[in-house]
């Protein structure tokens, strides 16, 4: 796996959840994932038997995520009891 730089790229189910998310909880995770960019930094742990390789922690929430090449993409975000159904 690379060090960065990476690009951010956000799949379909992604954005629908970013929208559902309140205003702040948005910046916040926004800001988290961009972090990403230089590099796979943060309380990052490999998923198994999952819909993406990766999670990101941000307090309550999970930014599940895939690695390809230079380029994370971003799969789902939501509430840690609900974002793994």
């Amino acid at each position: 796996m690379n060090s960065g730089p990476y690009q951010i790229e956000y799949g379909a189910s992604a954005l629908a959840d970013l929208d559902d998310l309140p205003a702040r909880e948005r910046a916040q995770i926004l800001r988290k994932i961009e972090r990403l960019e230089r590099g796979l930094h943060g309380n990052i742990k490999p998923l198994h038997n999952a819909e993406a390789a990766f999670r990101l922690r941000m307090g309550d929430y999970r930014i599940l995520f895939d690695v390809e090449d230079n380029v994370i993409v971003v799969r789902k975000i939501g509430n840690r009891k609900d974002v793994y159904d």
